[in-house]
Formats: C-alpha cells, structure tokens, sequence
C-alpha cells in the first residue's frame, strides 16, 4: 500500500477510534462483577490470542528484534494493558462513566504537550485554539448544555484511578511513536498484549487470593472478555497503533474527544435516548477544533510528513 493509502486509511480508522474506545468505558460500569485485573487480563489475553495465529509467522522473523525490545514492549504492556486497563476498571468501582470520560478528555493535551517537551512538536495558537474548542465542546455535551452542572462534579478516589490511567496513556502513546521498532503494527501489538498480561498476571492472582477470583461459570464474564478483546481491545488498539504511524500520537490523540459523542448516540440507538440540542452545540464546537489541533503545522515539516517508524 501506498503511503498516500495508508494515510487515508489512517484518516478512515481515525473516525471509529471514538466508538471503539467508547465501548470500553460503558464495559467498565457494567462488568463489576468481574474484578479489575482479571478483567483486563481476560480481555488482553483474548487479543493475544486472537492475532498470534496472523503474527506468529512475522514474530518468529523477527525473533532477534524481539530479544532486542523486550524492555520496550514490556514497558508499553504495562502502561497500555495493566494501567490504561485495570486501573480504568478499578476507578469504575467508585465513579461513573461521565467522569471516566471528562477525565480521560484530557489526555491528548498531555500527548501535545510532551510531544513538544521531548520531541520538539510545534505548538502553535492554531492548535491550542482546537483543543481548547474541543475540551469546550465536550464540556457542553457532558454537562448537557448546563456548563454550571461540571461544577457538581465531585472526585472520588476512582476518579484518582482513572486519572493515573489517563496520563499513562500519553506517555504510551508518545512512547508508541517514537520508540523504533523493527516488528509490523501487528506484530507489535501482539507482543504488547503478551508484555501486558505477563505484568497483570501476579496482580490477578493475587487480587484472587484476596478478594476472590473470576466466576469461570457465569457465562457474561466470557461474553464480556471476548467483546472487550475484540472491540476495545484488538479493534480500538491496532488502528490506534496505525493511526499513530501515519498521522502521529498528537492527532491520534485528539479523536478521544468525540468518544462521548458516540457513546451518546449509542445510548441513542440501544437504550432509547435521544441527541439534544448540546449535542448539535458540542458538535459544531469540536469538529472545527479537531479540524484547527490536527491539521499539519508547515507543510515542509518532515516529523509531520512522514510516518514514524516506532509503530
């Protein structure tokens, strides 16, 4: 495929990044009967298994990179499976989704900003106006066209959880970009989810040993692994993997802010509730503001020209 074609595919998966990543949150309310690490080990473990058999080939080919990554890989598994995972499912026990999502709202302005500090990435006006469109944007969709309503929010320690993942997920992303790596976006990934169940694997066992285990009978905490695994996990990282290569972890980034758009007309179409007015208010708010925070800084700029080579 062409570089032109990866492009647009990248620009193609941006738009569902929102909904995959969205499916996620609503899973972190509903499967509390599954515990925390459990749950992200069940739904990592599921991805590894599903792409081993399509990557098994290219990680066999690539064994000495490999040997060579394995402090990165096992890095990443730990910032993007243990802390962006289980971390996220922790706080789900003392928050709710509304505040998982404002929170989470906030990462692409750490992914921006350590962008700048540690690689040098323009920050202009243009783009600080777009995130601040976005966050503007959000902000009205979430507090439902009541911005005084933001002020009743009140932080639990969840939130503190959630928060921890948040800024996690900037330095994943950053890392993803920048780190080289001689494996495909899948091989990649495969290797991640490997790193990152390796890393959940004692925290499980002994929040089993502690609080009790998993009930293996209960069929939804099958259905819920395979869905999180298929959906938020495999689907939602591997085009983020992708997305990052060709468009760069700031850009990526910044399509986190419509995640709470698509989980309203989700709740639309499943649960009977219908877009408002601040939902058109929100909208016309952050398309032009992911319009002003991702468009290209100079044209001449090879950092936003090209593809990295770390995903």
């Amino acid at each position: 495929m062409s570089v032109l074609n990866r492009r647009r595919a990248a620009w193609a998966l941006l738009s569902l990044l929102p909904a995959l990543f969205g499916v996620n949150i609503l899973l972190s309310r509903y499967a509390l009967f599954i515990p925390p690490n459990a749950l992200a080990l069940g739904r990592w473990t599921v991805v590894a298994l599903l792409l081993l058999p399509f990557v098994w080939a290219g990680l066999v080919t690539h064994r000495r990179a490999l040997a060579r990554e394995w402090p990165d890989l096992l890095l990443l598994g730990a910032l993007g499976m243990w802390v962006c995972g289980a971390f996220v499912y922790i706080g789900a026990r003392s928050t709710v989704a509304l505040n998982i999502s404002l929170i989470y709202a906030a990462s692409p302005i750490l992914v921006v900003v350590l962008e700048r500090v540690f690689h040098g990435e323009p920050l202009p006006l243009t783009r600080v106006a777009g995130i601040t469109l976005c966050l503007a944007g959000v902000a009205i969709v979430l507090a439902r066209g009541q911005p005084a309503s933001l002020l009743s929010v009140r932080f639990t320690v969840g939130d503190l959880w959630v928060a921890s993942a948040s800024a996690c997920w900037g330095l994943y992303s950053v890392i993803l970009r920048h780190r080289p790596s001689a494996l495909a976006p899948m091989e990649r990934l495969s290797a991640i989810a490997v790193g990152g169940c390796l890393v959940l694997l004692p925290f499980t066992v002994g929040e089993a040993v502690l609080w009790g285990g998993p009930d293996l009978a209960d069929w939804r905490t099958w259905v819920v692994w395979l869905a999180l695994g298929i959906v938020p996990g495999l689907g939602a990282y591997g085009a983020y993997s992708l997305c990052v290569k060709e468009l760069g972890a700031g850009r990526t980034s910044v399509a986190m802010y419509l995640t709470p758009l698509y989980v309203g007309v989700g709740a639309w179409l499943v649960l009977g509730e219908p877009p408002q007015w601040y939902h058109l208010l929100g909208t016309l708010l952050i398309l032009p503001g992911l319009f002003l925070a991702t468009r290209l800084v100079s044209p001449g700029r090879e950092s936003d020209r090209q593809p990295s080579k770390g995903a």
